[in-house]
């Protein structure tokens, strides 16, 4: 199982594989960066930079310490393995595109969420103080190799956390995907996972060739759910929640959010939320966070602009569109009703 993703600079191949084929693949020149689970789930003996697990990482700070790591050790012709889930991913991601300028960089997602999307589109960055992933670049991959049997060192709830990227690309793009979930919702025993991360790799692909650098509008729609949730795991200190778990909240809010616009019909926000309930996902603010607290990383998050916030909005199961100038009054509403 592979597919073939294409950029402005050339092309990249995901492919389907084992952990093991991977690591015995790997060379002298490759830099590992990881993070402690991982390490210790794969029995990984050597030289690598392995990072304590958890968005806390994804931060200039630690950033540094790779860049450092690296300088000790890589050259121009070294690569960078990003092994791990999304936040090694991206961590590992921005110090290829930057080290020296820029190195070559393997992706290999162990977490559903990875695999299934931040491992592919070529998006590395880092979070600031001020908002989640406003340091980064577009630095695409030499390759990615999807070790599909590292799902089985997940924890479930790292797993279900990763099948709310899986809903989302439903909810976008795929009736049919969104059809089959609500009649079985996934699940760590599926006998065939692949096939399900392929096709959410296969929407991604379609989206990013589209639109590369997010200059269309088309990638923003990959955001649904995300606009919220960024601001719920960022007014948390990322402490308490998982991405997926907030953008499963974020996707319920940004249904009633489209209802209250008249985009969304309450059927299509019904069978979101039912489904993502199914999923075992959390469709309900945290408790003890203010929703008004949620505005001003809204305001940072990278579609808005001076016109307002902005969201990508489901109309219906399968379509999705990027929508400017959303009152902050209208998000209150839709979060009230959470």
């Amino acid at each position: 199982m592979n597919t073939t993703v294409r950029h402005s600079l050339g092309q990249y191949d995901v492919e389907v594989t084992g952990l093991r084929v991977v690591l015995d693949g790997l060379g002298d020149d490759d830099m590992i960066v990881t993070d402690d689970h991982v390490r210790a789930a794969v029995n990984l003996e050597r030289d690598c930079f392995s990072i304590k697990p958890g968005e806390l990482s994804k931060c200039l700070a630690v950033y540094g310490e790779v860049m450092d790591w690296l300088a000790q050790r890589a050259s121009r012709s070294s690569r960078v393995v990003a092994l791990g889930g999304g936040v090694v991913g991206d961590l590992a991601g921005f110090a290829a595109a930057t080290f020296m300028r820029g190195v070559r960089l393997l992706q290999v997602p162990t977490s559903l969420m990875a695999m299934v999307d931040s491992s592919v589109g070529g998006k590395v960055g880092i979070d600031l103080a001020a908002g989640k992933n406003l340091a980064g670049a577009f630095w695409p991959p030499e390759k990615v190799q999807v070790p599909i049997d590292a799902l089985g060192t997940l924890p479930s709830r790292h797993f279900t956390n990763g099948a709310a990227e899986v809903w989302k690309y439903a909810a976008i793009m795929d009736p049919a995907l969104f059809d089959r979930l609500s009649s079985k919702p996934l699940a760590l025993s599926d006998p065939n996972p692949a096939e399900t991360v392929m096709r959410c790799i296969e929407l991604k692909r379609v989206v990013v060739e589209g639109d590369e650098h997010e200059t269309t509008g088309g990638r923003a729609t990959l955001n649904f759910g995300h606009t919220v949730g960024h601001a719920i795991e960022q007014s948390m200190g990322y402490q308490g929640i998982l991405h997926g778990e907030a953008v499963a909240i974020g996707m319920v809010a940004e249904s009633l959010l489209g209802e209250r616009l008249g985009l969304t019909d309450k059927q299509t926000t019904e069978r979101i939320r039912g489904g993502l309930q199914s999923q075992g996902l959390p469709i309900k603010l945290p408790e003890g966070l203010d929703s008004r607290n949620l505005l001003e990383p809204m305001r940072r998050d990278k579609k808005a602009d001076r016109n307002g916030l902005a969201f990508s909005l489901v109309s219906e199961i399968g379509t999705c569109k990027l929508l400017r100038g959303v009152a902050e009054s209208d998000v209150l509403s839709a979060l009230e009703k959470l």
